[in-house]
């Protein structure tokens, strides 16, 4: 019988990034999550329009300029973030709807290698509407197919 421990598998770290203070604390708790272990942090800004439809060809084209722009910001502040802190990260960013789009790449990592372990990691939020209609972490609480961490 073989008491070794058994290898240690990455971990891969799904954050929802939004430049917000909550999403600050997120970045923060998945650096320390990730501290003396092998695995990744995969930073992913969503760009939501929340009524496409009724959006003219004209403004959506400027909104997806708008959020090239943000995505660009967000990619450098996350930069800053993790110097010194994280050396495996990436950064993507989606269109959608925000839970679904977090969910989706992690889903990515975890059927790319099923030996993996992968989380998503987002900030709670503090809005008050939240508490009426739901948030992003509710959703994700509901629905994701992997574990999720809460960073209050």
């Amino acid at each position: 019988m073989s008491t070794a421990a058994p290898p240690a598998r990455d971990l891969y770290l799904v954050v929802g990034y939004d430049g917000s203070a909550a999403a600050g604390r997120a970045l923060d708790a998945a650096v320390s999550l990730l501290q003396s272990r092998a695995g990744r942090i995969e930073v992913v800004y969503v760009a939501h329009i929340p009524y496409a439809g009724v959006v003219s060809a004209a403004a959506l084209a400027e909104m997806e300029l708008n959020f090239d722009e943000v995505e660009q910001a967000l990619r450098t502040e996350v930069g800053e973030r993790l110097r010194g802190r994280s050396e495996s990260w990436g950064f993507v960013w989606r269109q959608g709807l925000i839970a679904d789009q977090l969910i989706a790449v992690a889903q990515t990592f975890r059927d790319a290698d099923a030996g993996e372990r992968v989380a998503i990691v987002v900030g709670s939020s503090s809005h008050a509407m939240h508490r009426v209609v739901g948030s992003v972490a509710v959703s994700l609480a509901r629905h994701s197919p992997v574990p999720l961490v809460i960073v209050p």
